[in-house]
């Protein structure tokens, strides 16, 4: 091989080549156009790559779509040496069988793509503790994602093994991926005059003429490739071909190249195109129809003329020249050339995407297996890029063509719940056995109709209405009453069924899940008998990630607004632990985030919220609307605006059920409220409890608006309207009976109510929150606080255990906040106002004068300036126009 002018390039090869073999790693990108001799370096660092194991892979625009197909190229040659997956694939890089033996066992961890990243990690660190290996990979801008996000997640822990990766990727067609490459790039420079002086000479056995070396700079630009088809196309080195080579720009060379083809023996034509087509392959002379010998000969001939078939620069001019139907023929050929030849689904299958002919049952059933392997490697877009193409080759009418919309509902539902719907309302009717068609309709999730179109849901009630097999019925029943949420009248019926209803079988108890959730909903049931019953449903289902396409979701938000989550917990880590596509960490995180909360932990609520949200999956649809739902209500009672800005920037502006989209306004008024803008939230706020009450979701624990629109009241001053607020809370809370619910009503109630009552509801919250120790904390706040300004030497105590439990539960804003109370610096001390001194500051803030007043309390004017003159000493202000902000420091939203 004949590498001019490229010393430094593989100076620096070679130093991290030597770097690898001591033990430290590193990530090279050789870049450049095409033609520039990016291919020729990775072939010299091969060709020093001693004493370490060396792994290559070529990428192809073919096999983009065969998931982890690089990987593969990579790997298994290694591996199919004796003994070496035993070896290897053990502890976490047997997360990695997948990708190479399609019959693999799998468990749940092995679902999905993240969990083969995971092996494959592990596999190459194991390989590299053994042995430093060096990968190798040429035109890594056509690689496979799933591959790509292995390498980057490789590139980023190289430092700490013994593995070098060095790829090549052409100028224009960059991968995204490559930014997320830490990396040493090396671009080799075009070749200077010397150098192609230097190289013709080598070509052509003559020295050149200036004149010609000019020109043959000036045309190629320096690129070793064109230089190469330059020569091929002179018959000397001499100043009379100068003209000749000033015809050949790249587009000619071209033109050049295919004439060149043309006049070869027909074998090495035919060769050539099998080699355009299915590249360099054991199968490429059978293609071409020729014999081991005669493709041998095709190859001897094509090399003598200078048609270097491996480039592909080469084999896409072969390609291009070739008319549309001769080149779908090849295609086809070569694909059914790899099916019968027993080739893998996928590796096949992603050739199949670019033949637009029916090819027969044999491409349908490959392009099902393939779709089925990419699934079980976590790539469902490329497994529904494989089952559309299915689809074209099925009749419209067929029972299999509806077994194939429903594989690819299956698969959308991850990334596109919408055309999930849509598929699996498509493939229904073509059934023609009802509980075919009722096994379909179950592949949707409960959580995934709240946003079905009014045909899909007439479909299912048909269905049902058909049918006559139990298990099925309460399945189908579950989504049809999951749709019902948003009606009252339908809601109200969910308890006298819940009562009806058994957990004996899974069928039962999806339906429980969301008769529970609609009880829990309206709070027609007391929290503790939904607790109960929530308990018991979860006990009988397994930890698993894939729970997050099911109806559990709603089971855990049912025990979490019941108060009883703590068994929640330890089911959501084991799930967790299991999962390993983002959709699912996503999804559980947000699950963990509710619970958490819930249990008094916001500083572990706020890092798991941060963690789902992080994880760009939530978007308000499908199966992801439980869980936004319930970050909505973590995010406002952390009141963070952060993570408030980061919930509603995830939802895209579209139509929602009443119930979803009022959830959504209540945290916009949430940030409304942050931002200082207290009536916009406020009057937001009013307009979700009514929507609420429409659709009959009365629950406070999970829609907290009423305490929320008390605090609202407070800080513009009406008193009076914050305690009418705080008490509808109350009454709700009591009707539910979660303690979390009632303490946080209570504790609201008493900040608002003057005098001893306020203080005797204030010491009941703090008892009723004796388990939620960040709920706790804040009604301890304000019992201390109304205690110092009352005298009180219980005060120090109680807010000292407020900030012991502020700190415990991770709430570091509350905890600053106490602290501040304890020094005697809080701006936002709870003063004891009388009832009447209540009453008179609230109609100050209004507006009213004294004898307005004193006319509306029927009293004197002295006796509201009395009022009033207690009052400012209280809150420590003087004026009247100061009181609205006292009211607001004293009595803060903020606890």
């Amino acid at each position: 091989m004949i590498l001019l002018e490229r010393t430094d390039e593989l100076r620096q090869l070679t130093r991290a080549l030597q770097r690898a073999r001591d033990g430290h790693g590193d990530q090279i990108v050789i870049t450049g156009p095409l033609g520039c001799g990016k291919s020729a370096l990775l072939e010299a660092l091969r060709a020093r790559a001693t004493g370490v194991r060396v792994l290559t892979a070529t990428c192809s625009v073919l096999e983009q779509d065969f998931a982890f197909g690089v990987a593969r190229q990579l790997l298994e040659p290694a591996l199919a040496k004796a003994g070496a997956c035993g070896r290897w694939l053990t502890g976490t890089a047997g997360l990695a069988k997948p990708v190479f033996e399609l019959d693999a066992q799998l468990g749940s961890a092995f679902a999905v793509e993240e969990a083969a990243v995971s092996g494959l990690l592990a596999l190459l660190q194991v390989m590299s503790a053994e042995k430093p290996t060096v990968l190798l990979i040429d035109d890594l801008q056509w690689a496979d994602d799933p591959s790509l996000r292995w390498l980057v997640r490789l590139a980023k822990t190289l430092r700490e093994h013994a593995i070098l990766l060095v790829v090549a990727t052409r100028d224009g067609e960059r991968s995204p991926w490559l930014d997320a490459f830490r990396r040493t790039e090396i671009r080799p420079e075009p070749l200077s005059a010397k150098a192609i002086a230097e190289l013709v000479e080598r070509r052509t056995g003559q020295t050149p003429d200036v004149e010609f070396v000019e020109a043959c700079h000036a045309v190629t630009g320096g690129n070793p490739l064109f230089l190469r088809a330059v020569l091929h196309h002179v018959t000397s080195p001499t100043a009379d071909q100068v003209p000749h080579v000033r015809e050949l720009r790249p587009a000619r060379l071209k033109e050049r190249l295919v004439r060149g083809l043309a006049t070869q023996p027909e074998h090495a034509r035919q060769f050539a195109k099998a080699l355009a087509i299915l590249g360099t392959d054991d199968l490429t002379g059978q293609l071409a129809g020729l014999t081991d010998q005669q493709a041998l000969d095709a190859q001897r001939i094509l090399d003598q003329a200078g048609l270097v078939l491996i480039r592909p620069a080469v084999r896409d001019a072969i390609e291009e020249s070739m008319p549309v139907s001769e080149r779908e023929d090849w295609q086809a050929r070569a694909v059914k050339l790899l099916h019968d030849n027993d080739r893998p689904a996928e590796q096949v299958a992603a050739r199949l995407l670019a033949v637009t002919t029916t090819q027969g049952r044999w491409a349908i059933e490959t392009l099902r297996d393939a779709a089925v392997t990419a699934m079980r490697r976590g790539a469902p877009e490329v497994a529904a890029r494989y089952l559309r193409r299915a689809l074209r080759d099925v009749p419209g009418d067929s029972e299999h063509r509806a077994r194939l919309l429903v594989d690819l509902a299956t698969a959308e539902r991850y990334f596109d719940p919408a055309a999930s719907l849509r598929h699996i309302s498509y493939a229904v009717p073509l059934f023609r056995d009802v509980e075919d068609r009722a096994t379909a309709l179950v592949r949707i999730a409960p959580t995934a109709l709240g946003q079905a179109p009014r045909p899909v849901r007439d479909l299912i009630g048909q269905v049902a209405a058909e049918l006559d097999h139990p298990e099925l019925g309460y399945r189908l029943e579950a989504r049809q009453r999951y749709v019902w949420h948003v009606d009252p009248a339908l809601l109200a019926d969910s308890v006298q069924r819940l009562e009806q209803i058994d957990g004996s079988t899974p069928g039962r108890r999806e339906l429980q899940i969301v008769l529970l959730d609609a009880a829990m909903l309206t709070a027609r049931l007391p929290a503790k008998d939904v607790a109960d019953l929530a308990s018991a449903v979860l006990t009988q289902e397994a930890p698993h990630p894939k729970h997050v396409h099911t109806a559990i979701p709603l089971l855990i938000r049912v025990l979490a607004a019941a108060d009883a989550a703590h068994a929640a917990v330890p089911w959501l880590e084991r799930a967790l632990g299991q999962a390993a596509n983002t959709v699912e960490q996503a999804l559980i995180r947000a699950q963990q985030a509710f619970v958490l909360m819930h249990l008094g932990k916001p500083g572990e609520a706020h890092r798991a919220a941060e963690h789902a949200l992080d994880l760009a999956v939530l978007d308000w649809r499908g199966d992801t609307t439980t869980a936004a739902i319930g970050l909505a209500a973590v995010a406002t009672e952390l009141r963070d605006p952060g993570l408030i800005a980061k919930i509603l920037t995830s939802r895209p502006d579209r139509d929602e059920p009443a119930g979803c989209e009022a959830a959504y306004r209540m945290l916009h008024a949430a940030g409304e409220a942050l931002a200082g803008e207290n009536a916009q939230a406020l009057e937001r706020l009013q307009d979700c409890g009514r929507v609420f009450d429409s659709v009959g979701w009365r629950n406070p624990v999970l829609l907290p608006w009423c305490i929320t629109t008390a605090r609202l009241h407070a800080r513009l001053g009406d008193l009076t309207a914050a305690r009418e607020a705080a008490a509808v809370a109350w009454d709700r809370a009591a009707e539910w009976g979660a303690p979390v619910g009632v303490g946080r009503a209570l504790s609201v109630l008493g900040r608002y109510t003057p005098g001893r009552q306020g203080l005797g509801m204030l010491q009941e919250a703090v008892q009723v929150l004796h388990a939620n120790p960040f709920e706790r904390a804040k009604a301890l706040l304000q019992l201390g606080a109304r205690e110092r300004a009352d005298g009180d030497p219980h005060a120090q105590h109680h807010l000292d255990e407020a900030h012991r439990l502020a700190v415990q539960s991770g709430a570091e804003k509350l905890a600053t906040r106490i602290a501040k109370e304890l020094d005697g610096n809080s701006p936002g001390i709870v003063v004891a106002l009388t009832r009447t001194e209540f009453k008179v500051a609230g109609l100050v803030v209004q507006g009213l004068t004294n004898s307005e007043i004193a006319e509306e309390l029927a009293v004197t004017s002295r006796a509201i300036e009395k009022h009033l003159t207690n009052s400012f000493r209280k809150l420590g202000i003087r004026r009247r126009t100061e009181l609205p902000g006292a009211l607001a420091r004293a009595y803060p939203p903020s606890a």
